[in-house]
Parts: structure tokens; sequence; C-alpha cells
């Protein structure tokens, strides 16, 4: 029997959809229009598992599943044997405490005597322990945005993205815990088949990461300038360099960190760069 690869992801949340994506994305297929909790990917020896994500930290260290994609704030919370082994790039978030909008709040000090509700009591009770704040953890299993307000805590420890949920119940950020985003974590102990294929699923994934993060940028600008214009773009090795039907100007092709490409476009422009385009790259192998 073939040997496939056993990846178990959250079966219904705001991370289905994107590691569904990012399989597409990776060119594999996945069928689950029968809603069915297994499924088979079409173009690549892959098992898809679709669980409760609180579920995912367990099942991958006692290698049910081989590798999972979940929240790092999850992994983090269930403190299973596992290994993490990238970051995704998405679903980011922050874990933060939030108290009524009215409070006067200070510092986290302001914190001691106090209750807090939340479904990361472990990383909470980690966090106030760093920082010297003796309060009562108060573990619920969801809507922890509402305890205030009932009055069963005076301050909430939960999962922050846009802050809206959080002013929708009359209440204000006030310290960040830790950050999070989605992660692919793996089992210890993988075969040697097993992490072979691990690595041929990791190469596409950081193909398709590494392609989001750049732009592909084509220019024209007159020949005396291309030495300037290719210094200026922090891009991969050696620009591609092109002579142009007009006499004594060139196009110019390269790949720029598109965190850096606003920063540059003013001096592009000053030296010569004329009809800059810019597109998104679908994969991108270095």
């Amino acid at each position: 029997m073939k040997t496939k690869l056993k990846l178990a992801i959250q079966k219904s949340g705001r991370l289905t959809e994107k590691s569904l994506q990012l399989l597409s994305e990776c060119g594999i297929s996945i069928s689950n229009g029968s809603r069915s909790l297994i499924a088979s990917a079409q173009s690549f020896p892959l098992e898809v598992l679709f669980l409760r994500d609180d579920d995912i930290p367990e099942y991958v260290e006692n290698g049910v599943a081989d590798i999972g994609i979940l929240g790092q704030n999850v992994v983090l919370e269930k403190e299973k044997s596992v290994q993490e082994i990238r970051q995704l790039g998405f679903a980011k978030c922050r874990l933060s405490l939030a108290v009524r909008r009215e409070n006067n709040y200070t510092n986290i000090s302001d914190l001691n005597g106090k209750k807090i509700a939340t479904t990361y009591p472990k990383i909470l009770a980690q966090y106030l322990a760093e920082n010297g704040v003796n309060a009562e953890i108060e573990t619920i299993s969801g809507s922890v945005e509402i305890a205030p307000s009932i009055g069963l805590a005076d301050a909430v420890c939960d999962i922050v993205s846009t802050g809206s949920t959080l002013l929708m119940n009359g209440l204000k950020e006030v310290e960040k815990v830790i950050s999070s985003e989605a992660v692919l974590i793996a089992n210890d102990s993988l075969s040697q088949e097993k992490q072979e294929l691990l690595n041929r699923l990791l190469f596409r994934i950081d193909a398709v990461k590494t392609a989001k993060n750049n732009k592909y940028i084509l220019l024209n600008a007159p020949n005396d300038k291309l030495e300037i214009l290719s210094n200026l773009l922090p891009g991969m090795d050696s620009p591609t360099i092109m002579p142009l039907a007009k006499e004594g100007w060139s196009s110019l092709h390269s790949v720029v960190p598109e965190n850096q490409f606003w920063e540059i476009i003013d001096e592009l422009k000053a030296n010569g760069a004329q009809g800059i385009l810019v597109t998104p790259i679908e994969k991108m192998i270095v």
C-alpha cells in the first residue's frame, strides 16, 4: 500500500478555508464535498483529517495524524510533544487581555486580585506569573467576551484579530499576551518515507510563501541609467535586461520584496524608470 502523509486541519472555522487554499496553491486538490471527516488528495500522497482544532496537537503527538495546521496559540496552550515546522503567514491574531471600556486601567498590576475569564488558562497563568500578577483565572469554553458584562469576571484574555468583537461588548484591549498565526506541526517520530513526503510538501509551501512575499517588477529605462536602477532594486541576484525597439532603451525585470518596493519607487522614477509594472508571483523557487 502506498504511503500517505496524514494532515489534520480544522473541520470548521477560520482556519479551514485558508488551509485548503494553501494546499490548492501547492497543487494539491482535496475533494470534501460530502463533508466527510477524511479526504484524500488527488495529486499528492496526502490524506486530510478534519478535526476540532483543540484536538489536533494530541492527534499529531499520538501519530493518528502525521502533521497538522492550527493556530500557534492552541499549540502553546495544549503543550503536546510536537514539532513546530513552519509559520504559515495567515490567520494572524493575538491573545490579549481586555477590561471594561469605562475602567481606568493603568498597567498590568491593576489585575491583581481580579478574576480573568479565558479559554487559554495555561498561557495566561504563565503570563501573569512572569509579570508578578496574582489573579484568579476563570476557564470557560466560549463567549469569553461577555464574561465582564454578566459579572463572571473582571477582565478577559481572548483572541483578537480586528478588535471589533471587544468593542461590541464594551471592552478595550489593554495588554498583548502573545502573537499567533497558523503553523504547521509534525509528529516527533515520522518514518523516513513520511519525512520525505513532508519535505516535498514543505518545498511546495516554501515556494508559495516566498512568492507571496515578493513581486515581479518590469520597467523601461535609458541604458545609461540601468546600472543605477539595478543597484536600487533589492531583488534576487542580477536583474534581467532586454533591449527595447526604441534605441538606447531597455526593459529591466527583477523580483522585489513587496515590503521594500514602496520605499524605492520614488528613487526608481527619479533615475529614469518609466512604465513600471508590478505583478504578483504564483510560485517562486529559490
